[in-house]
C-alpha cells in the first residue's frame, strides 16, 4: 500500500508541475498580448484616432415650412395630404373667395373713378388757362377804355361820370384777372409734376386695388417650395384665422445634421472639416457625406426653456455639449436613401484638416432660403392696375376725340 502511494506521487507532481507551466506561459502570452495591444492602440491614437471626434447625439433638422392663412376665412378645399409630394406654386389649401372678391370690384371701381376725376383736373388746368386768356382780353379791352375816355374827359368831351363808369370796369377787370390767376394756380397745385399714374390720389386707390386683390389671391394657400406634406390639421369647413398652422412643408433636399459633441470634444474642430455619418434607419452600410457648416455659439442648456442658474449654489459640474451643424454635401446620397426631420444619426468629424475657422468672419452675401411664389401675386396685382388706369384713360381721350368731331 506505501509502495503504491509512493510510486504515484512523483507522477501527479510532474503532472502539476507541467499544468503550472502552461498557466505561466499563458499568462505571459497573455500579457504580451496586451501589451502589444496597448503600444498598438497607443500608436494608433496618436497617429490616426486622436483626429476623429464622433457623437451619436446627433439628429436630422431641416427648414420646416408653414402655410398658414394671412386672411380670416372658410375652408372650402384641401389640395393635398401628409406625405404628398407639392411643388412650388401648387394649391395646398382654398378658402371661400366670395367677400374678397366683392371687396376687389369695389377697388377697381373706386380706381377707375379716381382716375376719371384726376382726368379732369387736368381738364380743369386747361379750362382755368383758357379764361385767364380771356380775362386778359378783357382786361386789355377796360384799360383801353379807360385811357381812351381819360384824354376825352381832359378835353371835355364826355362827362366825369362816363370816365368814373370807365375806371371801375378797369378795376372789376383786374379784379377778374387776378382771380382767374389764382384760380389757374390753385389747379396747378393739385396735378404739377405728376402724370396720371403718379398722382396722390390715383396711387392711393392702386393701393387698395393692390391690397384688395392680395387678399383674393392669398384665398388660394400655395406651396411657397418643393417639398412633402407634414402635419396637416385643416379640415373643409373650418373657420381660420390668420396666422393659424394649418400643415407644413418640408424640403428633404434642404436639411442638415445637428450633432451635440461634449465641449471636450471642440478643441480642435473647425469650419469645413468632413464628416462622415450614418443613420440608424439604414445602419452602418449607409454612409453620408458632409462638412461641419458652424459651430454653436453656446451649450444646449444656455438656450434652454429654463437655463441653468448656477450662481444660486445649487450646481452641480456636468460635461456640457455644443451643437454642431453639419451640412450634407451629397445630394444623390439623399436621392438613394432618403432621410427624415429627426431621424437619430452617429456622426465622425475628421480633425486632421486645421484651416478652417473655428467662427464664421464674413457675414452672409444672399438669402439662405427663399421662394418667389408670392412675388408674382404682386405683379398679376400690378398689371391690373396698370390696365384700369390704361383702360379709362384712354376712353377719357376718345371721349374727347368725340366731342371735338361733334363741335
Amino acid at each position: 500500500m506505501s509502495t503504491e502511494n509512493t510510486n504515484a506521487s512523483p507522477e501527479k507532481s510532474e503532472a502539476q508541475t507541467k499544468r503550472a507551466g502552461r498557466r505561466k506561459l499563458l499568462m505571459r502570452g497573455l500579457l504580451v498580448v496586451v501589451v502589444l495591444a496597448a503600444i498598438a492602440w497607443t500608436v494608433w491614437y496618436f497617429v490616426e484616432g486622436r483626429w476623429y471626434q464622433d457623437t451619436d447625439d446627433a439628429y436630422v433638422d431641416g427648414n420646416i415650412v408653414q402655410i398658414t392663412p394671412r386672411i380670416a376665412g372658410t375652408v372650402v378645399s384641401i389640395g393635398a395630404e401628409d406625405g404628398d409630394l407639392v411643388h412650388a406654386g401648387q394649391t395646398l389649401v382654398k378658402l371661400d373667395p366670395s367677400d374678397a372678391e366683392v371687396a376687389l370690384q369695389q377697388s377697381e371701381a373706386n380706381l377707375a373713378r379716381t382716375v376719371r376725376n384726376v382726368l379732369g383736373l387736368y381738364n380743369n388746368v386747361q379750362s382755368a388757362k383758357s379764361d385767364l386768356a380771356a380775362r386778359k382780353v378783357a382786361l386789355d379791352k377796360a384799360r383801353a377804355d379807360y385811357e381812351r375816355r381819360k384824354n376825352l374827359a381832359k378835353s371835355g368831351a364826355i362827362s366825369s361820370e362816363e370816365l368814373a363808369h370807365a375806371r371801375d370796369a378797369l378795376a372789376a377787370a383786374e379784379s377778374a384777372m387776378s382771380s382767374a390767376q389764382q384760380n389757374l394756380n390753385t389747379r396747378k397745385v393739385l396735378v404739377n409734376d405728376t402724370v396720371v399714374a403718379s398722382h396722390p390720389d390715383v396711387k392711393a386707390a392702386a393701393a387698395k386695388v393692390r391690397k384688395a386683390y392680395l387678399d383674393t389671391a392669398r384665398t388660394t394657400m400655395v406651396a411657397p417650395v418643393d417639398g412633402y406634406v407634414a402635419k396637416r390639421t385643416v379640415q373643409v369647413g373650418q373657420r381660420v384665422q390668420p396666422g393659424l398652422a394649418l400643415m407644413a412643408v418640408v424640403p428633404l433636399h434642404q436639411i442638415w445634421v445637428d450633432a451635440n459633441f461634449k465641449e471636450t470634444q471642440l478643441e480642435h474642430m473647425r469650419i469645413g472639416q468632413p464628416v462622415e455619418l450614418e443613420s440608424d434607419l439604414y445602419g452602418s452600410d449607409v454612409t453620408y457625406h458632409g462638412k461641419v457648416q458652424s459651430l454653436g455659439v453656446g451649450t444646449g442648456s444656455a438656450f434652454s426653456l429654463l437655463p441653468a442658474q448656477n450662481a444660486t449654489g445649487n450646481w452641480i459640474k456636468i460635461v456640457q455639449r455644443v451643437p454642431v451643424r453639419i451640412a450634407l454635401t451629397q445630394p444623390k446620397e439623399l436621392d438613394k436613401h432618403p432621410l427624415r426631420i429627426g431621424l437619430s444619426m452617429t456622426a465622425t468629424v475628421n480633425l486632421h484638416n486645421q484651416d478652417g475657422a473655428m467662427l464664421p468672419t464674413t457675414a452672409p452675401t444672399k438669402p439662405l432660403f427663399t421662394t418667389a411664389v408670392y412675388q408674382k401675386q404682386l405683379d398679376a396685382a400690378n398689371t391690373l392696375i396698370d390696365k384700369i388706369i390704361h383702360e379709362n384713360v384712354k376712353d377719357e381721350k376718345q371721349a374727347k376725340k368725340r366731342a371735338a368731331s361733334k363741335s
